[in-house]
Parts: structure tokens; C-alpha cells; sequence
């Protein structure tokens, strides 16, 4: 199987010829904006999910106007390795990060000679900014003037000095610009721009609650101020460089902090959903999409522009009661499915924890209203726009990223790009799809957030026949011992080598 992946994907070769017989993106380079949702579910837009119950006219005219894929897949079930493997293009499992998501204050997870997403695109003369949520770590300095270490464990807020500049944040990885937050419910409770605090220091104590960890932050901080200062922000530097740098193309990350806890939508978006504060506050994303549009329209940009839709990991399904809820709740108390007709959520081995929205609409090189079935992974971002930028990937860039520009332009191809997908949950188990198969190396959900019960006699994986069982509800591990044999020692093999992608 492993040889077939090989096979399947085009060559250097092949790629030149694909890209001179296309419909030539223009002269000028594409504009990039990638915008990814945190815990937003497969089922939430509307043009996913017929009998949602929270209306998403911005995102379904993306779709219109885009491509939109029913197979596509978060590498790793919660934010933290997700987000690595966005821009990095490589399994998040690789790194020290084997299971669930960086604690707060946590070292940098990248490494400084790991070419990341924004580097590439700077390397081709890009201006890049991120706005909103990081969450890939931070190197602080202390109060005696050393930093923050590799091997600390959960460092205590109180002996970090937030008077001081950090290192090894987003604009040593390839930003010229940054501000957001590192985690919406980590401290510092405040908002960080490039290498440094905004504002003044952080020096109220803040307990814990039902959505937040405790620590330091500012007297005045409020959790639904993150979302608006996110959009002002990505909103201002289209239409500031569309004004004053146009010449220049940009790559943006826009990533947001919701619907991610502290669940807060802002008042002209609550009640505006029949799908708790949780689809209120899907509601106020969609709204953010909408402004992305318009300012990419009125500011000229839209034809030259690249817009890529996707969500970190599957929703929890929480309400938002008292800024959370219980998981599952948005379920019981509206009707509203988040994740839609798949199995599991958020944190989960199971689709629900993994299956995401992926839309991108590129004009006059995407069709309209088209839809793909192919296996697709977020990792996969990587390895495409490389190719959108006509950059050969070395053999130590994006070890686990497929070049998907193929499948967004409709070429006639073989076989499927990516052959088998290898998928992860926040405690660390394993999974890989080979067509409609799925191999889950354990038993249960695999996640630290569900109470799993499972049956004295039941078998020590799991196999499913995603195409006839999407919701993964026959198990036939011990009917199929040779897939089981087979897919095992597949899973082995990409685990072993380092890497996926063929070179």
C-alpha cells in the first residue's frame, strides 16, 4: 500500500506540466487568508448540514462560491497539534506533544529550523500576519531573568515576568505581525501583540472557574472582547494593505477563538439561534466570515484572493451554560447536532472528534458549488499552497503533507492523492483510513473528556466500513484479521519512517 501511495502522487515533473496546462492563477501571486474556527463542528454550517439549527449565510456562500469537502479531517483531535501541523505540514505525534495540548506558559513546539507556513510565503516576498489565538507555546522570561525551559512542566504563573518582551512566539516563526491571546482560558488574561504585552501588566489573580485555569491578568479583562479585537484587526490589515501595500501579496491567519470556552457570543448575536449561546456564538464566526468577504470586495482583493474555511477539531456540543456546559448539552437541550451524523466529538478517535468543514474559494481557478469526496487532511494546506506558490517542497519541509491543487482544480487523476490518513486522539490513540476503512488501535473513544464503557469481551481495536457504517456503530475487528493484519502494519510503517509524504 505503501508503494501505491508512492505511485499515486505526481512527480516534479508532473506537477510543471499541471500547472502550465491549467487556467493560470494570475500573474500576480494569490492573497491567502486561512480562517480556522476553534471546536466548530462537521454539522454547524448550513450547507453541510441541512437541518442545522444556526444559520450560516456566509460560510454557505463560500461554499457556493468554493469548494467544499465532505472528507476532510483535523490530524489530531484537539487544537494544540492541529494548529502544528497547519504550519508545519507535519504529524503533531512527531513532536515531544504525544497526547492532548500544551498546558499554559508551555515551551515553543516548533522548532526555530522547522520552515513553517508563513516562512515559506515570506521566502516569496509575502507580507504575513496572524490575529488570535496561538496556542503552539511561548518562551518567557522569569522574574530572575532566566526563561522558561523545554522540560518545565505547568510553570507557575507567578514567577513569570510579564513586564518583559517573550521569544519564540508567532513573529520568530515567520509572522511580521501578530495579536491575539495564547489560549482564551489560559492566563495571561490579555491580549499579546508581536512579542509583548498590550497594556497594562497583568497583576490581578484570577481564580478559577467552570472555564478558565487561574492566573494573572488585567483588572479589566473580559472574554467577549477576544472575538471583536480578533475581527477589527484581520479586518484592518485587508483594507490597510489594500490601501497602502497592495502591490505586495499577504498571507493571513485568522484564528479565532471561538466556539471554542469561555462560550460568549455578544449581545446583537445572542438568541439569534435556536442552538443555545453555542450556535449564537457559530452565528457571530459566520458574521466574521461575511465582513472577510466584504472588505476582500470592496477593497479589489476578492479575484486574487484565496480563502480557506476550516475548523481545528470537532465541537464539544456544550451549551454554553455559564460560558461552558456540559458536554453534549447543546444536543439535549436544542436538537441541534454540531458534529452532524458522525460518531464522537471533540477529543475523540471516533469522526465526530476529527471530521471538519474545509471550503476554499479561489476565483476563476475553483469551480463554483463544487463538492469533493477525497480524503483530506488540514495538514494537507501545506504541501497545496507550496504548490499554489510554485515551491518544491525539500525532503525536511511538511514530511506528511499532499499536494491537494489537483483535486481543487478537477484534474483527471489515477487514484486518490492521499492514499491513507493517519488520525489521532487527545489521549494519544492511533487510527488510519485506507479508503472507506478505519483501524482504531484501542478500544473506546480514546479521550480524557468521555466516560467511555466498554464491554468485558470486547475486541482490543476497532474496524469500521466508514462507507457502509459512518457512524461507526459495527465493529468488525475480529470478522476482518487480515485488513487488521494488513492497515496495523501500514500504521506501523508511517509511525516508523518519520514521514508520508513520497519524496
Amino acid at each position: 500500500m505503501f508503494h501505491q501511495m508512492r505511485q499515486a502522487c505526481f512527480g516534479f515533473l508532473g506537477f510543471l506540466a499541471l500547472i502550465a496546462g491549467s487556467s493560470a492563477w494570475a500573474a500576480e501571486r494569490p492573497n491567502v487568508i486561512i480562517i480556522l474556527a476553534d471546536d466548530m463542528g462537521w454539522g454547524d454550517p448550513g450547507c453541510y448540514n441541512s437541518e442545522s439549527k444556526i444559520p450560516t449565510p456566509n460560510v454557505d456562500r463560500l461554499a457556493a462560491q468554493g469548494m467544499r469537502f465532505t472528507d476532510a479531517h483535523a490530524p489530531t483531535a484537539v487544537c494544540t497539534p492541529t494548529r502544528y501541523s497547519l504550519l508545519t505540514g507535519r504529524y503533531c505525534w512527531r513532536t515531544r506533544q504525544k497526547k492532548i495540548v500544551l498546558t499554559p506558559y508551555a515551551m515553543p513546539l516548533i522548532d526555530r529550523d522547522r520552515t513553517t507556513l508563513p516562512e515559506l510565503f515570506k521566502q516569496h516576498g509575502y507580507a504575513t500576519a496572524a490575529f488570535g489565538k496561538w496556542h503552539l507555546g511561548i518562551e518567557w522570561q522569569r522574574n530572575d531573568g532566566t526563561h522558561t525551559a523545554p522540560d518545565d512542566q505547568r510553570v507557575p504563573d507567578r514567577v513569570i515576568n510579564l513586564a518583559e518582551p517573550f521569544l519564540d512566539g508567532p513573529c520568530d516563526h515567520g509572522f511580521d505581525v501578530y495579536f491575539g491571546v495564547d489560549v482564551p482560558n489560559y492566563p495571561p488574561y490579555c491580549f499579546l501583540e508581536n512579542d509583548r504585552v498590550v497594556g497594562p501588566v497583568p497583576d490581578q489573580f484570577k481564580p478559577a472557574t467552570n472555564v478558565s485555569t487561574p492566573g494573572r491578568g488585567q483588572e479589566d479583562w473580559r472574554f467577549d472582547r477576544i472575538l471583536p479585537a480578533v475581527r477589527e484587526r484581520g479586518l484592518g490589515y485587508i483594507r490597510n494593505h489594500a490601501a497602502k501595500n497592495k502591490e505586495t501579496p499577504f498571507f493571513l491567519y485568522l484564528s479565532l477563538t471561538a466556539p471554542h470556552i469561555p462560550i460568549v457570543p455578544n449581545r446583537p448575536f445572542r438568541g439569534m439561534t435556536k442552538a443555545t449561546l453555542y450556535g449564537d456564538f457559530v452565528a457571530q464566526i459566520d458574521s466574521l466570515v461575511g465582513d472577510v468577504l466584504t472588505a476582500l470586495d470592496e477593497t479589489g482583493l476578492a479575484e486574487n484572493t484565496i480563502v480557506v474555511f476550516a475548523s481545528d477539531n470537532g465541537s464539544p456540543e456544550r451549551n454554553g451554560q455559564d460560558g461552558a456546559g456540559p458536554f453534549g448539552s447543546c444536543i439535549s437541550d436544542s436538537g441541534h447536532r454540531p458534529n452532524g451524523p458522525w460518531r464522537g466529538r471533540k477529543a475523540d478517535i471516533h469522526e465526530g472528534g476529527h471530521r471538519v468543514p474545509l471550503i476554499v474559494r479561489w476565483p476563476d481557478n475553483v469551480r463554483p458549488a463544487s463538492v469533493s469526496q477525497e480524503l483530506i487532511c488540514l495538514i494537507d494546506v501545506y504541501a497545496t499552497l507550496a504548490a499554489v506558490l510554485r515551491h518544491p517542497l525539500a525532503h525536511d519541509m511538511a514530511e506528511d503533507s499532499f499536494n491537494m491543487l489537483p483535486v481543487l482544480l478537477e484534474k483527471e487523476m489515477p487514484g486518490p492523492v492521499r492514499q491513507s490518513l493517519v488520525l489521532h486522539s487527545d489521549q494519544g490513540m492511533f487510527a488510519i483510513r485506507v479508503g472507506p476503512w478505519k483501524l482504531i488501535r484501542g478500544q473506546g473513544t480514546g479521550s480524557f473528556f468521555t466516560n467511555d464503557v466498554i464491554e468485558p469481551d470486547a475486541p482490543e481495536g476497532q474496524l469500521y466500513h466508514l462507507a457502509d457504517d459512518p457512524a461507526e456503530q459495527k465493529n468488525l475487528y475480529r470478522d476482518r484479521p487480515d485488513l487488521v493484519e494488513g492497515l496495523s502494519k501500514m500504521l506501523d510503517e508511517q509511525i516508523r519512517v518519520g514521514r508520508t509524504r513520497p519524496e
